[in-house]
C-alpha cells in the first residue's frame, strides 16, 4: 500500500543524498523498473531477472536506495517486494523545479506545457 502522507520538502542534504543514490547506473535502473511497476511493486527476484544483476549486488543497491528514502521493502511470506516511495519521489522533483524557470524562460514554458 502507498503511503498516504503530506509531501514534505526536502533539505538540500536530503535531496542531494537522494541524488547520489540515483547517480549510480544500476540504482538509477532499479528506480525506474519500480516506478514503471507501479503501486504493486516487485519481488526482488522479479528486478534482478529484469536487469541482470547480481543478487548480493541487488541487495546493497536495493538497501541503498530504501536509505535513502526513495523506495520501501514489504515481505509477503516468502517475497520481498519493493516499490517506490511515491511520496518521496515527488519531493524530489518538486525540490529540483521548485525555483525554476527565472532565468531559463524556454524550460519555463517547457514545464508549463508538461504540468
Amino acid at each position: 500500500m502507498m503511503r498516504q502522507a503530506e509531501e514534505k520538502a526536502l533539505t538540500f542534504e536530503d535531496a542531494a543524498r537522494c541524488l547520489a543514490e540515483l547517480g549510480h547506473p544500476h540504482r538509477l535502473q532499479i528506480f525506474r523498473v519500480l516506478i514503471k511497476a507501479g503501486e504493486h511493486g516487485l519481488p526482488v527476484g522479479a528486478i534482478q531477472q529484469a536487469l541482470g544483476i547480481p543478487k548480493s549486488t541487488l541487495a546493497h543497491h536495493i538497501a541503498q536506495l530504501a536509505a535513502a528514502g526513495l523506495m520501501t521493502q514489504n515481505r509477503e511470506g516468502r517475497v520481498q517486494r519493493c516499490r517506490v516511495d511515491a511520496v518521496r519521489g515527488q519531493a524530489l522533483l518538486n525540490f529540483l523545479v521548485s525555483d525554476c524557470c527565472d532565468g531559463l524562460p524556454d524550460l519555463a514554458e517547457l514545464q508549463k506545457n508538461t504540468a
